[in-house]
C-alpha cells in the first residue's frame, strides 16, 4: 500500500520510541504482578510486532515468563483512516477458535486507539474466552474515540486536527520504528 501524500512530521523518533516502551513494559509489570496465566495478543498489523517487543522487554527487564503472543486480524479503517468495513471484521484463525484463555489475563495491544472500534471488536471477541480480566495497550491514543473504550496503558496521547494522520512505523512493516504525523495534501 502506497503511503498517502502530505507534510510528514517525525514527533518520535526510534530513540524515543525506546523510552516510551520502556515505561510501557514497567506498567504492564505492575499489573500482571502475581498472575498466573498471562496472553499477550497483538492486532494486525501493527499491534502485533509491539506486542512481541513489549514481551519481550517483559521477559528481559522484569523476568515474566511464559507469555504467549496471539496474533489477531481486527480491520474497520485504513493506516490513511479511509473506512474500509462499515462493520468492524475480525477474522478468527483455526488456533484461535479452540484458545482457551479461562482464568488468564488477556493483554491487547495496538498501535493506535483512533475511534475505539477495533480495540472493542478485539475485547468483545476475548471476553467470550472467558479470561479473568482484559487489559488494553496502545502506542498512540488519538483522544477522539467514540465508543466506550479506553486504554489501561498507553504510550502518549496526541491530540491532533481531525484530517490529520498519526502514522505509527512499525518494523518489520517499515524500516525504522518512529511516529509520523501526517498532514495530506488538499486534493
Amino acid at each position: 500500500m502506497q503511503k498517502p501524500i502530505g507534510h510528514r512530521t517525525c514527533l518520535y523518533s526510534t530513540a524515543d520510541l525506546a523510552a516510551i516502551l520502556a515505561d510501557m513494559a514497567r506498567q504492564a509489570a505492575g499489573l500482571l504482578t502475581d498472575r498466573k496465566q498471562v496472553a499477550i495478543v497483538g492486532l494486525l498489523r501493527r499491534g502485533a510486532p509491539l506486542a512481541e517487543m513489549l514481551r519481550d522487554r517483559l521477559v528481559r527487564d522484569y523476568g515474566i515468563s511464559n507469555l504467549p503472543l496471539y496474533k489477531l486480524h481486527v480491520k474497520r479503517y485504513a493506516d490513511d483512516l479511509t473506512l474500509l468495513h462499515p462493520e468492524t471484521e475480525l477474522t478468527e484463525s483455526a488456533e484461535q477458535a479452540t484458545l482457551d484463555l479461562t482464568n488468564a489475563t488477556v493483554m491487547v495491544v495496538d498501535d493506535v486507539l483512533y475511534r475505539g472500534h477495533s480495540l472493542l471488536k478485539a475485547v468483545e471477541y476475548l471476553a467470550g474466552k472467558n479470561p479473568a480480566e482484559i487489559r488494553t495497550v496502545v502506542l498512540v491514543d488519538r483522544g477522539v474515540t467514540l465508543l466506550p473504550i479506553r486504554a489501561d496503558i498507553t504510550g502518549m496521547r496526541l491530540d491532533v486536527a481531525p484530517q490529520d494522520i498519526i502514522e505509527c512505523n512499525v518494523p518489520p512493516y517499515e524500516a525504522e520504528f518512529r511516529i509520523d504525523l501526517l498532514r495530506p495534501d488538499k486534493g
